[in-house]
């Protein structure tokens, strides 16, 4: 992790949520956004005999895909 990971979550614009409910919407974002960027990773190293693409193009997309489903919430 980095430095900002004893530091409490940020909650949209760089306000921190103090209120429980709004910390766990918050959790369960990050969670999401998390699990979308490891499907995406997943996908890319598939490698799918029926298939004609090369892996290396298909998980270089599902890296940068994953990059930017994480930067676009903030991560």
């Amino acid at each position: 992790m980095t430095q900002n990971s004893a530091q409490e979550p940020d909650a949209g614009a760089g306000r921190a949520a103090e209120d429980p409910e709004e910390r766990l919407r918050l959790l369960e974002s990050q969670v999401q956004t998390l699990a979308q960027a490891l499907r995406a990773l997943a996908r890319g190293l598939e490698e799918i005999p029926s298939e004609d693409t090369r892996l290396e193009t298909e998980a270089a997309r599902g890296a940068r895909l994953a990059h930017e489903l994480l930067l676009a919430q903030g991560m």
